[in-house]
Formats: C-alpha cells, sequence, structure tokens
C-alpha cells in the first residue's frame, strides 16, 4: 500500500508583487528559515469526463522538490486532505489505481493539465528549531492537456502545517496574512483553478447558463425529487467508501454494506414512485454487493462477540489453549474473507453495478405517483413497511423458542432495517414522524440483531468445540460460552413483546397518516 499523510493546508490569493509579512510575530513561532525556491513540474490526471475532480480528487506525478513521485489526494474537509505517495514511475502504481477505481472503473486516465510551479518556500519554527508549518509563494504555470488549450498563471500563498502540528497555528497565521492584505483563495486546489482558467469559452459560457437555470428553478421538490436525492446519497456514500475498504480502515465494510442496503431497501420501499421492471435488476445486483460484503463484515462482528465473551469468565473457567485457538480460527476466516472483498471490487460485475446507478440517475424510471407532493407519497410507502415489520413480529411471537422462532426473528430483523431504512430516506421530506419511527424500527433491529449474533455465534462454538475436542482439548469453555449465548437469545426473546410495544406506539403511526 501506498505511503499515506494527512494534508493540513490553506491557500491564499497574491500577486507577482505579494511580500510575506513577518510571521515571527505568530503566536509560537520562534523564527522564519527561508528554503529557496523549487521547481516543480505535475502532470495531473483525470477521466476525460473529469470525474476525479468532480469528486474533488486529485492525482497527479511531479518532478523536482523534495518529494517527487505520484501523488493522489482524497478530500477530508475544507483544507484537509489524505494524499497517498509512491515513488516516480512511467505508469501509474496498481496501489494507486485500486483507490481509484470506483470512479475511473473502464475509463482511461489522461492527462488533462500541466502545472509548472517555481515555489519559493519558509518554514515557520518553534523555539527548538522543530518545523510548525511551511509557507510558500508559488508562482503557477498551467497549460491544458485535455478538453482544451488554453494556458494560464497566478501566485498564491500555501500554509501547510507540519505532521501532528497545531490547526491553530493555522488561523494565527491567517490573521497576519489578513492583516498584511492577503485573503484567501476562492479556489479549493491549483487543479481546479487551472482546470477553470484554460476552459474553452463555449464551456464557461454552458457553465453559466446551467448555474443560472439551477438558481432559477421554481416550486417545490415532489416525491420524486426526494427519493432520487435519497438514492443518490447511497450510490455516492458507495463510491466513497471504496477504498477505505480497499485501505481495510476500521468500520468500513460495515458502512459499505449497510449503504448498499439502504440503497436496495429504497428501490424496493418505493416502488411506486421508481420502476420495478429497471429497479428490480439493480436491486438484485445490490443483494449481491451486500452478500459479498457481509462475509467480511459478519465474520469482523463474530470475532468481536466471542472475543468479548470469552474476556468476560473468570479465569479458572478458561481452560485449555482457548485464546491461541480462537486466534487461530479467527485470522484464517479473516484473511480469506478479506482477499474475497477486495477480489469483488476488483470485479466486472462490481464495476457493472456503479454503472448503472449512474445511468439509473440521470434517466431515472419515475412513475405518475413520483410527481405527487411528498407528504402523500411516502407516508404510504413508510407505513407499508411498517405494516411488514409487525406482521413478522406477531409470527415470531406465536412461535414456540426453537429452530423456526429463530428463522422468523431473522425475518423480522430484516423487515425493521427495511422500515428503518424507509422511514430515513422520507425524513427529510416528513421531518419528526418518520424520524420517530427511524428510532423506534432501530430499538426493534438492535434488539432482533442481537439474537441473531447470538444464533450464528452458537453455531460458531460449536464448531470450535468440535475442533478442540478432536484435538485432544478441553471443550469445556466453548460449551460455557454456548450456554451463555443461549441463555442471552432466550433474554432478548421476552423483551421483543415490550420493545415492540414501545416501538409501535399508535401517534407514530397518527402523524404519518395525518
Amino acid at each position: 500500500m501506498a505511503d499515506s499523510k494527512r494534508e493540513i493546508e490553506r491557500k491564499y490569493e497574491a500577486t507577482a508583487e505579494t511580500r510575506l509579512p513577518d510571521l515571527s510575530r505568530v503566536a509560537g513561532v520562534s523564527a522564519v528559515a527561508h528554503r529557496g525556491v523549487s521547481e516543480l513540474d505535475a502532470v495531473y490526471y483525470d477521466t476525460e469526463d473529469l470525474r476525479l475532480m468532480a469528486g474533488s480528487l486529485t492525482l497527479r506525478r511531479r518532478t523536482g522538490g523534495s518529494d517527487a513521485g505520484w501523488h493522489l489526494k482524497f478530500p477530508v474537509a475544507s483544507g484537509i486532505r489524505d494524499e497517498f505517495r509512491e515513488p516516480l514511475s512511467d505508469t501509474l502504481p496498481r496501489s494507486l489505481a485500486g483507490l481509484l477505481r470506483s470512479r475511473v472503473r473502464m475509463s482511461e486516465l489522461v492527462p488533462v493539465v500541466r502545472l509548472r510551479t517555481a515555489r519559493d518556500v519558509h518554514h515557520l519554527l518553534d523555539a527548538e528549531g522543530a518545523l510548525l508549518a511551511e509557507v510558500s509563494i508559488d508562482t503557477a504555470r498551467a497549460e491544458r492537456l485535455t478538453g482544451g488549450s488554453g494556458t494560464a498563471a497566478w501566485t498564491e500563498i500555501e500554509v501547510e502545517l507540519a505532521d501532528d502540528g497545531d490547526p491553530a497555528l493555522l488561523d494565527a497565521v491567517e490573521g497576519r496574512l489578513r492583516e498584511a492584505g492577503v485573503h484567501p483563495s476562492a479556489s479549493p486546489s491549483k487543479l481546479a483553478r487551472a482546470l477553470a482558467e484554460t476552459a474553452p469559452e463555449r464551456e464557461r459560457k454552458r457553465k453559466r447558463k446551467r448555474d443560472k437555470g439551477a438558481r432559477g428553478k421554481a416550486g417545490q421538490p415532489t416525491a420524486g425529487d426526494h427519493v432520487l436525492a435519497y438514492i443518490r446519497h447511497q450510490s455516492e456514500a458507495i463510491v466513497d467508501l471504496d477504498p477505505a475498504v480497499r485501505r481495510d480502515l476500521p468500520d468500513s465494510v460495515h458502512q459499505m454494506r449497510v449503504a448498499t442496503r439502504r440503497l436496495r431497501s429504497a428501490l424496493r420501499t418505493y416502488r411506486k414512485i421508481l420502476d420495478r421492471s429497471v429497479t428490480d435488476p439493480v436491486g438484485d445486483e445490490l443483494k449481491w454487493l451486500a452478500a459479498e460484503l457481509g462475509i467480511d463484515r459478519d465474520q469482523e462482528v463474530l470475532d468481536a462477540r466471542l472475543r468479548s465473551g470469552l474476556a468476560d469468565l473468570p479465569r479458572t473457567l478458561v481452560l485449555g489453549p482457548v485464546r491461541s485457538r480462537l486466534r487461530i480460527w479467527s485470522v484464517a476466516r479473516r484473511g480469506g474473507s478479506r482477499r474475497r472483498t477486495v477480489a469483488v471490487l476488483d470485479g466486472k460485475r462490481y464495476l457493472a453495478l456503479l454503472e448503472s446507478l449512474d445511468a439509473l440517475l440521470a434517466a431515472p424510471p419515475l412513475l405518475p405517483a413520483a410527481s405527487h407532493a411528498p407528504e402523500q407519497a411516502l407516508p404510504r410507502a413508510v407505513l407499508k413497511e411498517y405494516e411488514r415489520l409487525a406482521t413478522r413480529v406477531g409470527h415470531a411471537l406465536e412461535l414456540r423458542p426453537g429452530h423456526d422462532r429463530d428463522l422468523a426473528m431473522h425475518d423480522a430483523r430484516k423487515a425493521a432495517k427495511r422500515a428503518r431504512y424507509a422511514a430515513e430516506a422520507a425524513r427529510p421530506a416528513l421531518g419528526k414522524p418518520a424520524e420517530r419511527i427511524a428510532k423506534r424500527m432501530k430499538t426493534v433491529q438492535t434488539l432482533l440483531g442481537d439474537h441473531q449474533d447470538s444464533v450464528v455465534a452458537r453455531d460458531a462454538l460449536r464448531a470450535l468445540a468440535v475442533q478442540a475436542h478432536a484435538a485432544g482439548e478441553p471443550a469445556f469453555t466453548w460449551g460455557l460460552l454456548y450456554g451463555r449465548e443461549e441463555a442471552a437469545a432466550a433474554a432478548r426473546e421476552r423483551e421483543l413483546p415490550q420493545v415492540w410495544e414501545r416501538a409501535s406506539q399508535p401517534r407514530v403511526r397518527a402523524a404519518l397518516e395525518g
């Protein structure tokens, strides 16, 4: 994996005549050291339709300076980006290509801008001579390589915080710059400015026309507008989370799976608004992706549950090499699921799904109900999911404890998720009533989820006990953990009637119906 660092910086407008004020007067800065001028030459890459730029990503191959090589930057927040670096090479390194795959897909990356910069560097140092921040005056010359042939030139000041530096320093430096008449840049990055200033005039006219049209739109959002906004948000979440999953960041698989499920749930719940003949095939592919992500996520949840259960036992009840067996078992299963997840994200089927989501949003298959007011169309869809959940909870409560009830409670859990997601999707339009239902459905989902986790844990504990017995190890501890999980499941079953009664308060339903 490529080297990475968090970049925290701010940019300011400048001219060739701009001079830095005395920054040694900034609190905490003891000295300003001039480090000379570097000549940087960078070529920025993107697809022809600028997909990376649309997501505020930048990819460049740069020579000159102290960090020549390939640089890929992902936005984190305003002025904060995560940068991934690889050594200089003729072709894009595979590690960076993987992080871009959800956006680039099968398209080709082409050089879009060449940016040559004369960088006059100054270091802000503390009393011990440690670097606090780097301040540079950049004289930039941009040349458009794709989608035009224009050029542009400008000067800007860039202030980048040192690793592990205090962001308050940037505020203090900005105060001194403003006193000297220097103000923040209107452009978020050099590439964004280069693309804007080198765009052909016809492209600028189209942009001005689009912006004017967007400002001139009138009328209230329809039910279709709300549903499509939710679908777009979840689709973007899948694309945005893809690099995090590849990097194995905490909770990334879970979040990507949740976005996939939310998206599929919306397509199914709001089938009176979107044509099923178009959305059902997409929903089938989303179900496949959620299942593939579940292999990794479910193992992650199971590992945590088993480790927690073992940690809660008194040491006198842990007989045999229990911890080492659990660790070996977890590593073997987790390693296989991890490799499979990355293979799925590299596969053509996944990329085709992303393309189909783009196509759906570009030409949404709206039905007549999509033009209705949200207050008219959305509550009916939410209530339908609520009724489905009520039926499944009632069925589960009628069954005796055992395998059939376990299955029924799992079905109810899936219905609770769908009801919750339906309410969440409707929340921007319906407000508090939808928010209340979402919270209550989450409570039901949590209880049913804990019950299902105990079912899965018992299956795993039985398998571990069999392995331990076959190896001549004591199986006592595995059996003890099994019994505790069985008791936990029984407790959830006893709690369900009360939890469901609280979650299904009539006033919530009445609020949606009214």
